[in-house]
């Protein structure tokens, strides 16, 4: 049993390598996911059958059942999400992760005596804390972005009380490792603990750092899997957990790069008042209205046209539109490519899967160090829902919050259309230049009704 219980944990390890391997391109991405998945389905039958534990048959049973329950409602809420919701249920996911950790380790932590290996009683309490953190972390990020909280919530001297908590907790647990203490009432103040930490290190960032925190959150409930894996001494469990940790913290450098700021900025800095621009700015200029007519008319005789897809283009879900209004475009003769920022949208690749929903060729999806150098030559560029990763202002004020941040050069194609509701600003609480650039016309609406008319003025040409 034990060495066919080895293989079966060695087979899913490397699946999800695998797995996640093939994540790494939106063609075999689906393949990826798949067979990680399978990977996890043979090591959680292995574990459960191949077990060398004497289980009573109503474990079994209570097992089953927990699979049946867990795996209909994920799959309900799987493809009943909408594409605008995703980093929403990311989010949610994060959490739960972190919650089953926790368990495992208040579970464990009754367990504890004076006689208990120091590494076994700071894996159990290391569970513990950082399932509690990514737990209430991830619950307070999902009220960030489906608007049930405020984007930015500050206490006073916000980080110097989010330090001295932080260390407290640490100095707490290691008293703990040290005491050996396994009381259960110690162990649920550990737990509450951690959960107000997660609410109070969540809190403070700004909502164009979400991308940052989920995937932060993701890569805690990779460590938090791993912790766990050390504890039974499941080595599927650790490899898995590894690599979700070790992934998430790839991606969170990666996401914090594309936005040209530290985590440390991300974690103790604000990114993201909340704070609107409306009408003509005496500073800026004056901003032109367009119509979907004259705006088709200007992509009917282009020869390049690049669209920048963001957060507007998922709300309005107009995904769809925007799929049929490049194919009628291409039918025209005319070469159309999508640029992708990398922080565009709620989190990391949100416009990559809402775009492969419609099916666009993902030949088409360009990455932003690609797509720069091209903007020279787009005689048309198609702003739809996007704001800070297209603001000039990273380049041009040095006291801008976004300066140095690394943006869609938008503002070198001859012609830009921006299709937004409103002059309201992103993310940042900033005044967007390329609003008021002479090249620019406001195209403003609902994304889906708006790109509507273009495609309808533009098959009547």
């Amino acid at each position: 049993m034990d060495i066919l219980l080895s293989i079966i944990y060695l087979v899913a390890t490397v699946t999800f390598i695998v797995g996640l391997k093939l994540l790494g391109h939106p063609e075999t991405a689906k393949k990826g996911n798949s067979t990680a998945a399978l990977g996890m389905g043979l090591a959680i039958l292995g574990a459960i059958f191949l077990s060398k534990e004497n289980v009573p048959n109503i474990i079994y049973i209570l097992i089953a059942l927990a699979l049946l329950i867990g795996g209909v409602i994920g799959w309900l809420i799987a493809i009943k999400v909408e594409m605008t919701k995703m980093p929403e249920l990311v989010s949610l996911f994060n959490g739960f992760g972190g919650a089953s950790a926790a368990l495992i380790g208040l579970v464990e932590f009754g367990n504890i005596t004076t006689s208990s290996e120091a590494t076994i009683v700071a894996t159990i309490i290391s569970g513990v804390v950082i399932g509690a953190i990514t737990f209430s972390g991830s619950l307070v990020a999902w009220g960030k972005l489906n608007g049930t909280l405020k984007s930015v919530v500050k206490l006073p001297q916000y980080n110097i009380i989010n330090n001295l908590f932080i260390i407290g907790i640490i100095a707490f647990s290691a008293y703990l490792v040290i005491a050996g203490i396994g009381n259960p009432v110690i162990a649920y103040a550990l737990l509450a603990l951690g959960l107000v930490y997660g609410v109070l290190f969540v809190l403070p960032i700004g909502g164009a750092d979400m991308p940052v925190v989920i995937s932060l959150l993701n890569s805690l409930t990779g460590i938090a899997a791993a912790i766990t894996g050390v504890l039974y001494d499941n080595k599927v469990m650790l490899v898995g957990g590894i690599l979700v940790g070790s992934a998430g913290i790839i991606l969170t450098v990666a996401m914090c790069k594309a936005m040209n700021r530290t985590l440390g900025s991300v974690i103790f800095g604000n990114f993201g008042g909340a704070v609107v621009a409306e009408g003509v700015n005496k500073t800026l200029g004056t901003i032109t209205n367009t119509t979907p007519s004259d705006s088709a008319i200007m992509m009917n005789y282009a020869t390049n046209v690049i669209i920048v897809p963001g957060y507007g283009l998922a709300v309005a879900q107009a995904q769809h539109v925007i799929h049929e209004l490049e194919e009628l475009l291409t039918k025209k003769g005319v070469n159309v490519k999508y640029a992708i920022h990398p922080v565009a949208g709620r989190m990391p690749g949100h416009m990559n899967v809402l775009l492969a929903e419609s099916n666009v060729d993902y030949s088409l999806l360009v990455e932003m160090d690609d797509i720069n150098p091209q903007f020279n030559n787009a005689d048309v560029v198609l702003v739809v829902g996007a704001n800070d990763v297209v603001n000039p202002a990273a380049h041009n004020d040095p006291a801008s919050p976004i300066f140095g941040m690394p943006i869609l050069d938008v503002e070198n194609a001859k012609h830009i259309i921006v299709n937004k509701r409103s002059m309201n600003a992103g993310y940042a609480g900033i005044e967007n230049e390329l609003f008021y650039n002479s090249k620019t016309t406001m195209l403003f609406g609902d994304a889906k009704a708006a790109l509507t008319e273009l495609v309808s003025e533009l098959k009547g040409m």
